[in-house]
Formats: C-alpha cells, sequence, structure tokens
C-alpha cells in the first residue's frame, strides 16, 4: 500500500486541497493512506493561522487526511528552505511514507529536478550572492542565477513562481536527508497562491479574506470544513488574526532594544536596524512593516521577523530537524499507521501531550516554546474566556 506524505498549512483547507487528495489516490490507489505534516497555529507568511490546529487537523480528516502531525513553530514561520526541510524531515520520520505529494503551477517534475540540482551547485550560489550585491531582493537574484546558460526554457523559469519554489525546497530536502520516499508533483488548480481572484476554487487567502470581513466563504470550503469552522465561530476561537493581538504585538517590538531585533534576522544583513527604526516611527503593524520594506527585503520575509520576535522564536539553523513528531488527529487508517510506527518511526511519537515528559531535553524545550507559543495565539481569539493558558498540555488529539 502507498501511503502519500503531504506538507501544508490547510489555512483554512479548501476544496483545491480537497482535490488534491482525490488526484493522488486517483494515482496511487483507492487504498492510499495520506500522512500531513501541517503547520500548527502560525504560518509561514507570518501570520496566526486562522483557525486553532486541532480544528484545521479535523478539517483535513474529515477531507480526506488519515494522520496529521504537527510541523513545530520554528519550522512552519520559516523560510521556504526550512520550511520544506521540516515538513520533509518529519515525513522521512515516519518511516512509512512512501510518496511526497506537492501542488505545484508547472505540474511536472523534470524541471523541478533540474532546477533542484542546479540549486545545490557552488556557481548558483556565486551568482545569487553577484546579484543580492546589486540590490535585488533574494527572490529576483534567485531568479537571475537561474536564467545562465546552466539552464533553460521551463525549467529557468520555475522558481518565478511561488508553489513551484516550494516543490523545489521539497526535492532539495529529500536529497539532503538521504530519503527514498519518492516526490510527486500535482498541478495547482484553481486561483494562484494569496490570489483574491473569484472562481470554483478560491485560495486560502480569499477564503481567510472572507471570514474575517464577515463575507461570503461556505462555497469555497467542503461541507465538512464548513461544519468545523462554524463551530469554531459560534464558540469565539475563530476567526483569528494577529491584528487582535497588534496593540500586544507593538507593545513587545517597542520595548525591545536595537540590539536584541539581531537574533531574528536570519540573513544578517543589519536589517534588524531598519525593523527598529520602523518600530519606533509607527503606529501600525502595516506602518512597521511598510516601513522596513525595501526592493531587498519583501514582506513576507518581514512578517516572519517580527512574529519571531514576538514569539521569541528563532529561525532553526541550516540542517536542523524536528526532535518529536506530535500527532494532531488520526482516522481509522490513521491509528493503523501509529501501530506500524512504533516500529519504523525514527523520531519519539506523541500520541498525547504528557508523553514529552519522556523525552530528552531538547524535545521538552521544544515542546515548553510550543506551549508558550500557543498561550499567545489564544489571546487573539474572539472571545477572551476561550483563552485558558495551558492548553498545548491538556489537547489531545482528534480522532475520527
Amino acid at each position: 500500500m502507498a501511503v502519500a506524505g503531504i506538507v501544508a498549512e490547510y489555512n483554512v483547507f479548501h476544496r483545491g486541497h480537497a482535490w488534491q487528495l482525490r488526484e493522488l489516490r486517483r494515482r496511487l490507489g483507492p487504498d492510499t493512506a495520506v500522512v500531513v505534516c501541517m503547520s500548527g497555529n502560525f504560518v509561514q507568511r507570518g501570520d496566526f493561522a486562522i483557525a486553532p490546529k486541532h480544528a484545521r487537523a479535523e478539517m483535513a480528516l474529515a477531507g480526506g487526511a488519515d494522520l496529521v502531525l504537527e510541523m513545530p513553530t520554528p519550522w512552519s514561520t520559516a523560510g521556504a528552505e526550512q520550511f520544506a526541510r521540516g515538513g520533509a524531515a518529519v515525513l522521512a520520520a515516519t518511516g512509512v511514507v512512501t510518496h511526497l505529494a506537492f501542488g505545484c503551477e508547472c505540474g511536472d517534475l523534470e524541471p523541478l529536478q533540474r532546477v533542484a540540482a542546479h540549486v545545490d551547485s557552488g556557481l548558483y550560489h556565486t551568482e545569487v550572492r553577484r546579484f543580492l550585491k546589486l540590490g535585488m531582493t533574494f527572490a529576483a537574484a534567485r531568479q537571475a542565477a537561474l536564467s545562465g546558460p546552466a539552464l533553460a526554457g521551463a525549467a529557468a523559469a520555475c522558481l518565478a513562481r511561488p508553489n513551484n519554489a516550494l516543490a523545489v525546497e521539497y526535492l532539495r530536502s529529500l536529497a539532503a536527508l538521504g530519503s527514498t520516499i519518492a516526490p510527486m508533483a500535482l498541478p495547482r488548480v484553481g486561483a494562484d497562491h494569496d490570489s483574491q481572484a473569484p472562481g470554483e476554487y478560491l485560495s486560502a487567502s480569499a477564503v481567510r479574506s472572507r471570514l474575517l470581513a464577515g463575507g461570503s466563504w461556505r462555497f469555497a470550503v467542503p461541507e465538512s470544513t464548513a461544519a468545523v469552522l462554524a463551530r469554531e465561530m459560534a464558540a469565539g476561537r475563530a476567526p483569528v488574526s494577529v491584528l487582535a493581538c497588534e496593540r500586544a504585538v507593538l507593545s513587545r517590538l517597542r520595548a525591545m532594544p536595537e540590539e536584541a531585533f539581531a537574533v531574528y534576522d536570519g540573513g544578517g544583513e543589519g536589517l534588524y536596524r531598519r525593523v527598529y527604526r520602523a518600530v519606533h516611527t509607527a503606529a501600525t503593524l502595516e506602518e512597521v512593516l511598510h516601513g522596513a520594506k525595501t526592493r531587498r527585503y519583501p514582506l513576507a520575509r518581514l512578517r516572519r521577523m517580527l512574529l519571531h520576535s514576538y514569539l521569541d522564536v528563532r529561525t532553526p539553523g541550516k540542517g536542523e530537524t524536528p526532535p518529536y513528531l506530535r500527532v494532531l488527529g488520526a482516522s481509522v487508517a490513521g491509528r493503523a499507521l501509529l501501530k506500524t510506527m512504533r516500529e519504523t518511526a525514527a523520531l519519539p511519537v506523541l500520541t498525547k501531550p504528557g508523553h514529552i515528559r519522556r523525552l530528552g531535553p531538547a524535545a521538552q524545550s521544544l515542546f515548553a516554546l510550543e506551549s508558550r507559543c500557543t498561550d499567545l495565539y489564544t489571546l487573539a481569539y474572539p472571545a477572551l474566556d476561550q483563552a485558558l493558558p495551558g492548553s498545548e498540555y491538556t489537547t489531545n488529539p482528534v480522532v475520527l
């Protein structure tokens, strides 16, 4: 039996995600099990997830996934390389995943593999540094480095699209891990990443915008997702946004001395000085972002830096991977996979929060960080009476 792995945020689980699960089972067989490594309460764009992680895990299970494992916050809020490395490492450590499936704009594995091999070459890194010195953003420098004679045509254009770029990082991660997991490229359907365009398949960004604005959104998600979201909204646990904690975030940022920001400046390029100046000349988070933004420093990187500063989260080091597998939810088939993983998993499997006490200092430290981050996340709930601290240690996996 094939076991397909997916790295996802499911922020929220929408019709495009449901199509992806149906498509991979069409290709691999109807009995294919699906293991998802899903971001927790914070996501890669430097924001709070729209709904709590266990609720989003429930959406995924109801939509066709079998086992949902958590991508810890340091990886889920990192740049593409560390995000992909964390997700691929979690799936590889299960010992049961046979395929890593990912959606991408090109839907073709061959040009992605060519780009991945080139990105790991010394020539590529030399060219990127050269273009960065000219003042280009990292994304632009990366694309320029791929436009030379070593690559051509579809391969050279790959990284211009966000999901293609992430797909390349999954391929690089599998190679770096020495994994035998087979990559599987699936075409994206519907709206582009972060698009607000209408249609049958709205992007997750468009669904979130409608949720936060009180607009219509049910048509864009499966009925099972709508039911979970409606329950969370009725309970006052959704929709969640960083803007609900804007004053708390600004308070933390304004209290930090300039040198404290340097810890969260992953590039070591002095960006933290721009951020510090923007924090002390702006009245809102939006003004901070635009005050620090330049052609070289895109908003996504700045949002991640501000979120890390608020949460006190460091970006994982190159090659660093999560120390455990945290179960957020499982179906009947997922519980059967967990039994198999008792023999195959390369990392400890946490099926209950209390099990963390059996693990070593690194694992306990990461779990304590997750608990602290979750306590801050819940303060963005619409209903403050739902924001009791300590829920990380009392919330068990969702079982369907």
